[in-house]
């Protein structure tokens, strides 16, 4: 639980020495691009390399998954303002093999969360107020799938101008090898 102090003494020897200076970037990225992926880990380093985004060439967006799960949400609230007020002009779903949410059980999932102190009266009154944490929780069962339904969301958005192309991929997490899954210039 020392965590957010050794994070907190690192953080001011970081700015005292002025580490910042050698990540410094224009705000109006050079790429205008948008990237949605997932939170894992192992995507942190080796997916900007994977694709070539230099620090500050592109909007990054993680979520468990990759998952555009609601038109409405904070993922494509993040792409809408990316577009119009950061001058991105393409967008690129990038979900990845050996995913954590292609095995998610929300049954365990919701066990997990009893077994952390929400209680059963909470979990009953979001269910009966409509909230399906079965489906919420749920991940995919395949990823291409999943990236497909993702650029699906985004490409079909309301708000989204027609001329911005929406690709799908897949990322290897253990040799960075990318499969295209949708040409958003052809679609």
């Amino acid at each position: 639980m020392e965590r957010l102090y050794s994070m907190l003494d690192f953080n001011s020897e970081f700015v005292e020495k002025k580490e910042f200076e050698k990540y410094k970037t224009a705000r109006y990225k050079e790429k205008k691009m948008v990237v949605i992926t997932c939170m894992d880990s192992r995507l942190t380093e080796l997916l900007p390399r994977a694709l070539n985004i230099k620090d500050g060439n592109s909007k990054i967006i993680k979520d468990a998954g990759a998952i555009v799960l609601h038109p409405f949400g904070s993922v494509m609230r993040s792409v809408i303002v990316a577009i119009y007020e950061l001058n991105a002009d393409e967008v690129f779903v990038v979900g990845h093999h050996d995913c954590g949410m292609s095995c998610i059980d929300p049954g365990e999932t919701i066990n997990k969360m009893k077994e952390n102190g929400i209680s059963s009266e909470i979990i009953d009154t979001l269910e009966s107020s409509g909230i399906n944490l079965q489906k919420w929780l749920h991940g995919f069962d395949s990823v291409e799938d999943s990236v497909k339904g993702s650029v699906h969301t985004v490409k079909n958005h309301p708000l989204l101008p027609r001329n911005i192309p929406v690709h799908g991929l897949v990322i290897d997490p253990e040799t960075g090898k990318l499969d295209l899954i949708i040409d958003g210039y052809k679609q």
